[in-house]
């Protein structure tokens, strides 16, 4: 099940923000953009939308966004982040 077209209870969207604010609320204030927070919000719907309901588990797969953003730019050469 997608995100897109879910409906979404106002207990699991206190939820979610909740998540949400938590796992920002762990990464150091740089690592807090518009881009990084959409993306955690979107792993979170993604994750409500398939029924996960566990906040551990929503947190875990919004910190993965980042960790996955991160490890993928320190795969970039010193040469390419330059450019």
């Amino acid at each position: 099940m997608d995100a897109i077209g879910s409906v979404f209870q106002p207990e699991l969207i206190k939820l979610m923000k909740a998540v949400l604010d938590d796992a920002a609320a762990t990464l150091p204030e740089s690592k807090r953009t518009s881009t990084t927070m959409a993306e955690m919000a979107s792993q979170i719907l993604a994750c409500a939308a398939r029924g996960e309901r566990d906040p551990a588990t929503l947190k875990t797969a919004a910190l993965l966004v980042v960790v996955e953003c991160s490890n993928y730019s320190h795969d970039i050469s010193p040469e390419r982040r330059a450019v």
